[in-house]
């Protein structure tokens, strides 16, 4: 059985999307010769803690301290950074946060968990012979952990899989962050680097392997999934018109069109007003709550602040649809979040938000799960919206998904496996 190191930032009691991915894979890993052993965090600061999330059964984890700049960043601009990420930045920042986010942009390159790379390097080392450990996998974000990879490679020539679990210089918000030239050199430089070295890059979807493969040829695509049985539990749904959104709503995840269409609706609809109800399931950033009173929605929205992600799951099955928005920003084609494989496995009609010619639609389409709809096509989203909706009222509203094994965790895993045990 092939011995395996997991470098990763993100593990239990992290809560969130950043957890599951692995802590998914190394369940199932032993399943196919590889036997995964977890380095991580002793002191971490997650945003989100989950208690459901438990490590594996047979599978070790090993801890180091880290120092985080967090404590320093909170006195300076007044907020709790420990409790934000830079993915959830506020459309309107203090005069002090915006230094703070100079700083953490310029000076804490990758990111902040930089000042884990020596002591990890270290530790590591002499920790990856003496266990005779075959192979290295970091994932990211951070990045920072993929330059632990970089180093260690370089030091010990072990085999190294990169896993990008969202992109670097290509994610959502990076286009925001106040990056002065010699930042955004170093950070190009950096993600180039290790996209280059590194034996496999792993990624989660068709654009970034598209972008990826300039620097290495063996790119692959490991998507995410979803756990447990195909066959969805017994769930009563709700009564009511709800659409359903599970998970973080940033500015950048902000459809005005959307609520601006709802309001639309329920003022040219009687029906659909009574019917409507709106169900966000997570943390909601003030300008979506914002959009929310600007289009008088009030009346019909649930907030459900973050729960645990069995809580979460039953919110998914009980609703009538489930609705995704895409961040609109310059990578929306490439965004595939982990949670559009939950919603499949719940087999409820999705409306997604975004790029038709993306590769969540290209999801969507191939598994007849839903609908997607370009951003700011109100014409096509309020067709979308009353097609819903006529079938919630002849009790038919409901989605057939196919392929929907290829999305299980195991046989995703399968194929990691495959792609660790050759090289």
């Amino acid at each position: 059985m092939k011995k395996v190191l997991l470098i990763t930032y993100y593990w239990p009691p992290a809560g969130g999307a950043g957890v599951q991915r692995w802590l998914n894979f190394t369940k199932y890993l032993t399943n196919f010769d590889v036997h995964p052993v977890v380095y991580t965090v002793q002191n971490p600061s997650y945003a989100l803690e989950d208690s459901s999330f438990k490590t594996p059964k047979g599978i070790s984890v090993i801890k180091q301290p880290i120092w985080e700049p967090y404590v320093w960043a909170s006195k300076v601009s007044g907020n709790n950074q420990q409790n934000t990420s830079a993915g959830f930045l506020e459309g309107a920042p203090t005069k002090k946060s915006r230094i703070v986010n100079y700083i953490r942009a310029n000076y804490f390159i990758p990111d902040a968990r930089k000042y884990w790379i020596k002591p990890s390097v270290k530790f590591l080392k002499e920790y990856i012979v003496k266990e005779k450990i075959n192979t290295i996998i970091t994932t990211g974000p951070p990045h920072s952990l993929h330059l632990i990879g970089l180093s260690l490679k370089k030091q010990l020539g072990i085999k190294w899989l990169a896993d990008f679990r969202d992109p670097w210089t290509q994610i959502d918000y990076f286009h925001k962050l106040p990056f002065n030239k010699h930042a955004l050199k170093k950070h190009y430089f950096l993600e180039k680097k290790v996209a280059t070295e590194a034996d496999v890059v792993l990624v989660v979807g068709q654009q970034m392997k598209n972008y990826f493969s300039q620097f290495n040829a063996h790119t692959e695509i490991v998507s995410n999934g979803f756990d447990g049985t195909e066959k969805v539990e017994n769930a009563a749904l709700d009564t009511a018109f709800t659409l359903t959104h599970v998970g973080s709503l940033n500015a950048d995840r902000n459809p005005d069109y959307f609520w601006e269409s709802l309001h639309e609706l329920t003022t040219e609809n009687k029906t659909f007003k009574e019917c409507l109800k709106i169900k966000l399931v997570g943390k909601i950033t003030t300008q979506v709550k914002d959009s929310i009173v600007k289009h008088g929605l009030q009346e019909f929205v649930e907030f459900v602040e973050y729960v645990p992600h069995k809580e979460a799951r039953k919110h998914q099955l009980t609703a009538q649809v489930l609705f995704l928005p895409i961040n609109n920003v310059p990578s929306a084609k490439g965004i595939l979040t982990g949670k559009i494989f939950e919603y499949l496995q719940a087999a409820r009609p999705i409306l997604a938000l975004g790029p038709t010619d993306g590769d969540l639609a290209a999801l969507i389409n191939k598994t007849t799960s839903g609908k997607t709809v370009d951003f700011d096509d109100k014409k096509s989203l309020k067709s979308v919206l009353l097609l819903y909706f006529a079938s919630y009222q002849k009790k038919e509203l409901k989605v057939r998904v196919n392929h929907l094994s290829e999305y299980h965790v195991k046989n995703i895993t399968r194929k990691l496996a495959q792609i660790i045990n050759s090289i």
